[in-house]
């Protein structure tokens, strides 16, 4: 199966505030909500989800392996745990969520354990997340490509990672571009301002339409209802081969977020 190429993030959202933005997210027709342990925000996500009114399956559920429970006896425990708070028997997607090569845990351990979960009928798909190129056939090498249903990385008009992302599509692996905005800061560029205003969207509409014209899923997160309606809207935004020209010469190298202990060494 393929994983929904619109979803809600839930990065940095706690509490009422992430109960509002999934519950808000559902009634307007979002059907993929993206979190992880590290969030910390589990718990919330599966009671505004059950409180929703949605059908579970109508509901594609990611979470995140953090990497204090990347070891083989550890992962699926950590796994259940997810679930009791998302209050299902079994996620959508799980995602090793960095590769985090300082953790002292054989990557291969881990792969396997994500596999292992998956046989057991915790989770429907598995993948990973912030792997480089080597990384990545390094999982498929252990997994298969047809195991991996997404790498979710970083990627926005000013990072576009165009070799990772060819790679992916090469192996039939989707990418999921998380920041995709750059914490807004592309919101506020003028060449992606012009496209907006001739297409009559919104910046953001112009740069989550960016990701999926070339083929990536995307999870923008938004606390305001009307933002996340707006984006919604990205859907229905077709760019023209000028429009995508343009955004490449936006390319900067403008990584976000590199965590170091967790991160690997970008292509």
């Amino acid at each position: 199966m393929n994983i929904p190429t619109f979803g809600l993030g839930t990065f940095r959202l706690k509490g009422q505030t992430v109960i509002d933005s999934v519950r808000q997210a559902l009634e307007l027709g979002y059907r993929a909500i993206d979190t992880a342990q590290i969030y910390g925000n589990e718990a919330e996500v599966g009671q505004a989800i059950a409180d929703s009114g949605v059908p579970r399956e109508q509901v594609f559920i990611t979470t995140k392996i953090w990497v204090d429970h990347a070891a083989k006896d550890q992962l699926a425990p950590s796994l259940r745990e997810s679930l009791r708070k998302l209050r299902t028997e079994r996620v959508d997607l799980t995602l090793i969520h960095w590769p985090a090569p300082g953790s002292g845990v054989p990557l291969e351990d881990t792969l396997q354990a994500l596999a292992d979960a998956k046989a057991q009928g915790l989770t429907r798909l598995i993948g990973v997340s912030n792997f480089n190129i080597a990384l990545t056939q390094q999982a498929i090498e252990r997994l298969g490509a047809d195991a991996i249903a997404t790498n979710q990385v970083e990627l926005s008009p000013y990072l576009q990672n165009r070799a990772l992302a060819s790679f992916l599509h090469s192996q039939g692996i989707t990418p999921t571009s998380y920041m995709t905005l750059a914490y807004g800061k592309v919101l506020k560029d003028p060449v992606i301002a012009a496209i907006a205003a001739k297409h009559g969207a919104t910046p953001a509409q112009v740069a989550l339409a960016w990701a999926l014209r070339l083929g990536y899923a995307v999870i923008p997160s938004s606390t305001k209802r009307e933002h996340l309606a707006s984006n919604l809207l990205a859907q229905q935004l077709r760019l023209d081969d000028d429009d995508m020209a343009r955004i490449v010469a936006l390319e900067r190298n403008g990584r976000e977020v590199n965590p170091q202990g967790l991160a690997p060494a970008w292509d």
